[in-house]
């Protein structure tokens, strides 16, 4: 996995040079400037990976069952770096550590990493993690490969807690969390034995930019599909839940006896007015891919359009319900259980007009996008 000595790393050296070089568009330091959302793009467009870092999931990218977490940091003795982030929980972790409980406080903070990892292995596949390190020191950058571990929780060792931070081990990872942000972090070490790049870091960027833009006689347009996100949840006085009886739980819903695999995503009417040709017409079939590469056969139904179903239904169920957020049969989803994985709605992309992909989205993902039409 990932060895360092052929085309591709090749291909990734090159890659990093070159932005690398351009550093002076947005640094005057000779420490080379990488912006991770770059880093991301340039380590999946080098390795063919599957890139997963606008998905607020434990994992950025994924070559085959491996996931992929990509770090990139100014080279420290100790690099203190974000792994994971609990906004929506932050009270009831406020509680158990006003609590003085650490035992449960620790427990419930590794058991939330734990299940994030958990969720992404079971979506997307994944049998194994690894952590991608870019570390960039004066004119140079580094790269190495890392253990990607969940957290022992029988192993923890406390190292401090005070009303501002928690510290502790597991094995050899150290990790710290900061309870005003909410956020886990973990310590990564760059090893003696890395891949080391020179860069020079060109002066004038914006001339050399300026001049092979004038030599472009033709311009190639990037393929961009279209995308809507969907909720998982809906509103009532400003408070979001999953509804008992309809959505994900349509199964629980009155009227008749009912499968327990009969749920729909809904779509609503902000959708249909915005995007009017986005979904094929009412009860017309197209082909839709999990995040697994595994395609199911879905169509829009109900009044109004309102809901995304599979054919089968139990399709669906069987792979939200059961797979991804292993609920039994007969027990409800809650907005509770997609908090605790940092999700509340989905993202659909469209292909064509009978190809879709559906993927998972990040705590306030559909809000955003609505409010930016």
């Amino acid at each position: 996995m990932l060895q360092f000595n052929n085309k591709n790393t090749e291909d990734y050296i090159t890659y990093l040079k070159s932005i690398g070089s351009l550093s002076k568009l947005f640094s005057d330091s000779e420490v080379p400037y990488l912006y991770y959302r770059v880093a991301e793009n340039i380590f999946c467009k080098s390795y063919n990976a599957e890139n997963l870092g606008r998905l607020d999931i434990a994992y950025d990218a994924k070559i085959n069952n491996v996931g992929i977490g990509l770090k990139t940091f100014i080279d420290k003795k100790t690099n203190n770096e974000k792994i994971a982030e609990f906004d929506k929980l932050s009270s009831h972790i406020k509680e158990l550590h006003n609590s003085k409980n650490n035992d449960k406080l620790i427990e419930f903070i590794a058991g939330l990493r734990n299940e994030r990892i958990d969720f992404a292995n079971r979506t997307y596949g994944i049998e194994k993690g690894i952590y991608h390190c870019v570390a960039r020191r004066i004119n140079k950058i580094l790269f190495y490969n890392c253990d990607f571990n969940k957290i022992d929780i029988s192993k923890i060792k406390i190292n401090k807690i005070d009303s501002k931070s928690l510290s502790f081990n597991c094995k050899n990872d150290e990790y710290s969390f900061n309870f005003a942000k909410s956020t886990l972090y973990k310590k990564f070490y760059v090893p003696d034995d890395v891949l080391q790049i020179d860069i020079t870091i060109i002066d004038d960027p914006l001339e050399v930019i300026f001049n092979w833009f004038k030599t472009q006689e033709t311009q190639v347009a990037q393929v961009i599909y279209p995308t809507v996100f969907l909720p998982l949840y809906s509103v009532k006085n400003n408070e979001r839940f999953v509804a008992e009886k309809s959505g994900l739980n349509q199964w629980n819903a009155g009227g008749r006896k009912r499968d327990f695999g009969e749920v729909y995503i809904q779509i609503p009417s902000f959708i249909h007015k915005q995007y009017a040709n986005f979904f094929p017409a009412r009860d017309e079939y197209f082909e839709l891919e999990i995040p697994t590469g595994e395609i199911l056969t879905a169509k829009v139904c109900q009044d109004g359009s309102k809901a995304l179903m599979t054919n089968p239904n139990k399709a669906l169920s069987d792979w939200l319900l059961r797979k991804v957020f292993k609920l039994k049969e007969g027990e409800l989803l809650t907005y509770e259980r997609l908090a605790l994985l940092n999700i509340d709605s989905v993202l659909v992309t469209k292909i064509d007009d009978r190809k879709f992909k559906i993927d998972f989205a990040g705590i306030d993902s559909y809000d955003n996008f609505k409010s930016e039409v």
